[in-house]
């Protein structure tokens, strides 16, 4: 593979040498409310040179990390499969190449793609899901494969106690009924997140995790196609990223910035921020 021509800040390492490889799925077809994420990963790869390198939080420096930015998939806009179809064979090639994924989306969909490859790999892992929304609905409008239905799919795969959920303030009573049955659903904030990591550091359990940037409130990220009120602040992001790194991630995405919905571009600064701390946060 080549470097793209517009790398994320500090990730362009060779591909033979690096051990973290990114990529871009520009997709937002299913978005339910403002659509736009599809130009997400895009924006946080141009604006990240607003930031520096270095983590004054962590102490570490993406200069001193092997990350390769492989640039942006071309998706078909028009089918939810044929999108899935070449995430998942993008996450599949980068795992079989011994790299750990990260996907810049595009709308949350776009993880059942990646999970799906991640699965195939570690049958035995579990999910970490950041988000406002629950994104448990069986099928919207007809659909089954919508970025509300995301976690859905996923249950499909995984199965019962093995999607942790943190966050959540929204989603129909189906769903919330759904979750109290078959994950393990945190409403409102990263309550339990350090007792969950404790069990999974523990056991060395393999982790995807997965970062709906909405669940950052809209006074913090507006940015997004679905704001909801009610969310976390930046440091409270960080503080959960900095535990979760603890696990054994072994793929993991950011999603759901859709940069045009907040001119100011605070929203596109805070998801390079975030992208930032999560690749120096992983130990690989």
């Amino acid at each position: 593979m080549n470097k793209n021509v517009e790398t994320f800040i500090g990730c362009d390492s060779e591909y033979s040498e690096s051990a973290v490889a990114l990529f871009g799925a520009p997709f937002d077809s299913t978005t339910s409310f403002r659509p736009g994420a599809r130009f997400g990963s895009s924006a946080i790869r141009h604006e990240s040179f607003g930031l520096e390198t270095y983590s004054p939080y962590q102490d570490k420096d993406l200069t001193d990390r092997k990350v390769f930015d492989c640039g942006d998939l071309e998706l078909c806009f028009g089918s939810s499969e044929a999108a899935l179809a070449d995430i998942e064979e993008q996450t599949r090639k980068l795992l079989n190449d011994g790299k750990l994924p990260i996907m810049i989306g595009g709308e949350h969909l776009v993880t059942y793609g990646a999970v799906k490859a991640v699965f195939e790999k570690y049958p035995d892992m579990h999910i970490i899901h950041f988000d406002a929304h629950a994104d448990l609905r069986d099928d919207y409008l007809g659909v089954k494969l919508s970025h509300a239905c995301v976690m859905r799919r996923c249950f499909d795969l995984v199965g019962d106690g093995k999607i942790h959920q943190f966050c959540i303030r929204s989603g129909d009573r189906e769903e919330f009924r759904f979750a109290a049955e078959h994950t393990d659903m945190h409403k409102f904030s990263f309550d339990g997140l350090s007792e969950l990591v404790a069990e999974l550091e523990s056991s060395n359990t393999p982790v995807y995790f997965t970062i709906d940037l909405d669940c950052l409130d809209p006074s913090v990220f507006c940015g997004t196609g679905t704001p909801e009120a009610g969310g976390v602040d930046f440091p409270q992001l960080l503080s959960a990223i900095l535990k979760v790194s603890r696990t054994n991630i072994v793929g993991a995405d950011i999603n759901e910035l859709a940069p045009m919905l907040d001119a100011s571009g605070t929203s596109t600064a805070t998801a390079c921020k975030v992208l930032r701390e999560l690749i120096l946060s992983i130990n690989k």
